[in-house]
């Protein structure tokens, strides 16, 4: 095949792909539906309450006379053949929920600058700080978030609270290469220590952090379809808001750090309430427990 045949076919694979991907929601008049809708209380206060069960006995499970085990489960396959690939996308993401929403500011090797939200981010490791973040499939190209990553292994994780939700939403819009999210959210960019890209003012919380590994899914790849990448994340740099931590900035307020989560579909979830349930002891819980009791006697029987 010549190249310029071969450039016809590529792009008759992106337009195909692009045919195909359902990923961004399709939601009609959006601002009639939410002109109907309570305003949003911003000074609504984080209530603190007991935990759903206080009275709890190990191997208790969940006292719900049954209930959670009447129901059985259906099986998937996320690989058969008539399954399509947004049912995958539409069960993780209200499955998997609430998710943290990494908002990563990135420059490219020739000084353009990105910031943009990630869905699939998580904290993996404190000892060395770790975090992941992964780049799905798309049509065409792969987001610039991961051209500059790979092209500069330097990035900013900037953590998303209630107040700036609006002007995070703005930069996840298919900007052309080129364009600056910066302007386009109307966010200030202060500058960092150990790299290049800059943090989000706004963010209570930043990451400054190097690429530790990537890993591509080349195996996965269709056409017309950019390659799927997982980024490994180590932290060089940790910035906390002043007000928003305790004196050894060991612990960041919930309060002050107000995060919004990723649900399903276009949703978004807040924080209105906590509790806590604080984690045990085998040593100073097996004298208060008959079942632990019996079970730490049959440890010893192992062989």
């Amino acid at each position: 095949m010549s190249s310029s045949a071969a450039a016809v076919a590529e792009k008759d694979d992106v337009l195909t792909a692009q045919n195909n991907y359902k990923i961004i929601q399709e939601v009609g008049n959006f601002e009639e539906t939410e002109a109907k809708r309570p305003d949003f209380d911003h000074k609504k206060p984080i209530e603190v309450t007991k935990s759903p069960l206080p009275q709890w006995k190990y191997g208790d499970g969940v006292p719900d006379n049954g209930k959670s085990l009447a129901q059985q489960h259906h099986e998937i396959d996320p690989y058969a053949a008539d399954r399509p690939m947004i049912n995958n996308y539409r069960l993780l993401v209200s499955g998997i929920a609430p998710r943290p929403v990494g908002f990563i500011s990135t420059v490219s090797a020739d000084g353009q600058k990105n910031l943009s939200p990630f869905s699939y981010f998580q904290v993996v490791d404190h000892d060395p700080p770790m975090f992941i973040v992964g780049f799905s499939s798309r049509p065409g190209r792969v987001k610039d978030t991961y051209r500059n990553i790979k092209e500069t292994g330097e990035c900013v994780i900037n953590t998303v609270s209630e107040n700036m939700i609006e002007a995070v939403n703005a930069t996840s819009i298919d900007a052309p290469y080129g364009v600056s999210e910066w302007d386009v959210s109307g966010l200030h960019e202060v500058p960092s220590t150990t790299v290049r890209p800059s943090r989000v003012a706004e963010s209570v919380f930043s990451i400054e952090g190097k690429v530790v590994d990537i890993k591509e899914f080349s195996d996965h790849q269709q056409p017309g379809m950019s390659i799927a990448a997982n980024v490994l994340i180590k932290a060089t740099r940790f910035w906390v808001k002043e007000g928003s931590a305790n004196a050894d900035y060991s612990h960041i307020d919930v309060e002050k750090l107000r995060p919004v989560g990723q649900l399903g579909g276009i949703s978004y979830g807040r924080i209105t309430s906590t509790f806590e349930r604080p984690r045990k002891k085998w040593s100073e819980e097996v004298p208060k427990s008959e079942l632990l009791t019996k079970l730490d006697a049959t440890k010893h029987n192992v062989k």
